[in-house]
């Protein structure tokens, strides 16, 4: 089953007096399916970002579609986007998003509590999650007291809570200590083999070429190649794919 169909996305930046404008992305389509991970890669400037804020809603095409299950993304308003984005969607920023103010525990059911979800409806959810993140001996601590990779454990935690339709994950070890790269990428594995549905922004070569189930490689707002990672990582045909990933391999 289709879970996300992106048809034809363009985005198009204009400066404030409309005297340049700049095209971020152009005729993106793509589409995952249910229990896919799919890789979006590429250099800086690709477009990569601009796409996940559109995926989230964050965003809006200037022109094409974004369709989750069917739902044209466009057609939500804006009144309703942040309840949409809650509960249809799981968002992992690379900076974590916790607020230092509440428990590990309470991190994980503020988006719950947003959603009015009942304190045993709440701790059903953790009571799976803990034991799955490796988490249940953080959940009385605070943020600051954590190691960076304990720290998306959580984020993933909060996100998983809502029991997301689609996963989006924003560059997740770009914050981490090289040493945490490893703990997080586990986790990464862990949740693919679970069959959760991703999209995961990354510049990291081993969740690619490990985990993902197909690559989406970005050049100046295109796609400019997609398949298995086997093929698009170590057998690119593009020839500014094949020097992009012999600086980094």
């Amino acid at each position: 089953m289709t879970v996300l169909d992106v048809q034809h996305v363009q985005k198009i930046y204009s400066s404030r007096f409309k005297a340049g404008q700049v095209e971020a992305l152009k005729d993106i389509h793509f589409t995952v399916e249910e229990g896919e991970y799919v890789a979006i890669m590429g250099e800086s400037g690709s477009g990569k970002s601009t796409l996940l804020n559109i995926l989230a809603t964050l965003d809006k095409p200037t022109r094409g579609k974004v369709l989750l299950n069917g739902l044209d993304t466009q057609s939500i308003k804006s009144k309703e986007a942040a309840a949409f984005r809650r509960e249809k969607l799981g968002f992992v920023f690379q900076d974590f998003n916790l607020l230092d103010t509440l428990s590990t525990q309470d991190n994980i059911f503020l988006p719950l509590v947003l959603a009015r979800e009942s304190y045993e409806e709440m701790e059903k959810r953790l009571k799976v999650l803990a034991p799955k993140l490796r988490i249940k001996d953080l959940l009385k601590k605070r943020p600051f007291e954590l190691s960076g990779g304990q720290k998306q454990r959580v984020a993933i935690a909060r996100a998983l809570a809502m029991e997301p339709q689609l996963m989006l994950f924003d560059e997740p070890t770009s914050a981490l200590d090289p040493e945490m790269v490893g703990e997080v990428l586990s986790l990464m594995k862990d949740l693919a083999q679970g069959g959760l549905t991703m999209v995961v922004v990354t510049h990291e070569i081993g969740f690619a070429r490990e985990v993902a189930s197909r690559v989406l490689f970005m050049d100046k707002g295109k796609i400019v190649e997609e398949g298995p990672p086997a093929q698009v990582i170590d057998h690119p045909a593009n020839p500014r794919l094949k020097e992009f990933f012999s600086k980094v391999l």
